[in-house]
């Protein structure tokens, strides 16, 4: 594996690389970062250039002054396409898979940036504001930021899962796991404070642009895990997909899929991802 730095406007971005090929860029959930994806990384990487980071803010990737990001859909997809373009040979295409927050950063990169993308996966995005009810949705999230701000993290996290149907497994004890992976979990418990404070709200609100994703259909992938179907982070994927006409693509899991259910999740990426490489 190989690490880097970018300077991007406002940051510097710490990323990982694995692997030969076509570049394959991961993008982590909201509080995530670029080891979240460990489980499944180096089955994709016997095949692909595979990149994950850290976002702006968040674990290695450092701000330029304290100020919270503005406009933050819009700068995390400046951000990946300005890895992107670092990473991708002059003329290839790119490949994209997010998970939960870091899904709605892939269909906003395919909105703006589909003449450097083959395919897009987006795997249960968050966008809450697609939904029938989406004003009950937004009810409940300015409930877990209130929260947040008055009760902190540990009641936030709380109401936020218990709302979500508890389709989220809870994270093991630091203690027992290998060190790498016990630096990432201690990483990830210090970005819950500010996921919450800046990302929870405009991530939840995203409204993707359905007419500018209709013409990119054939390298769309709308895909939820098969244990959250009926539950909340299954049903924005869902409704795009039947907006969009699509199907949607069901994977092994809950919302955090590639952790629940690796081997078979990343095969079943991989096979995605090498069928959309067919001339």
């Amino acid at each position: 594996m190989r690490t880097g730095t970018l300077k991007v406007p406002g940051a510097t971005l710490y990323y990982e690389v694995r692997g030969d090929g076509p570049l394959l860029l991961l993008l982590p959930g909201s509080g995530g970062d670029a080891a979240v994806f460990d489980p499944i990384a180096d089955i994709l990487a016997e095949h692909f250039t595979v990149a994950t980071l850290d976002p702006r803010g968040y674990s290695r990737s450092i701000l330029d002054t304290d100020e919270p990001v503005g406009e933050l859909v819009a700068t995390q997809r400046d951000d990946a396409y300005r890895l992107l373009e670092t990473l991708t040979p002059a003329g290839e295409d790119a490949y994209v898979f997010g998970g939960s927050g870091g899904a709605v950063i892939a269909l906003d990169l395919l909105v703006h940036h589909p003449e450097r993308l083959r395919l897009v996966i987006a795997h249960e995005p968050p966008c809450f504001a697609v939904l029938p009810d989406a004003t009950k949705q937004k009810a409940f999230i300015d409930e877990v930021y209130t929260l947040f701000r008055t009760e902190g993290v540990a009641a936030a996290g709380a109401r936020f899962l218990q709302g979500i149907g508890g389709t989220m497994k809870p994270m093991p004890d630091p203690a027992d796991l290998p060190p790498r992976a016990a630096e990432m979990l201690n990483r990830l418990h210090a970005n819950a404070a500010p996921m919450m404070a800046n990302e929870l709200r405009p991530i939840t609100s995203y409204q993707p642009d359905e007419t500018a994703l209709a013409a990119h259909t054939d390298r769309l992938v709308l895909a939820a895990g098969r244990e959250t179907r009926g539950q909340l982070p299954h049903r924005p994927a869902a409704t795009l997909a039947t907006h969009l006409n699509l199907p949607l693509t069901e994977f092994p899991g809950g919302h955090s899929g590639f952790t629940d259910a690796p081997t078979e999740f990343a095969h079943q990426l991989l096979d995605l991802l090498l069928a959309a490489r067919v001339p």
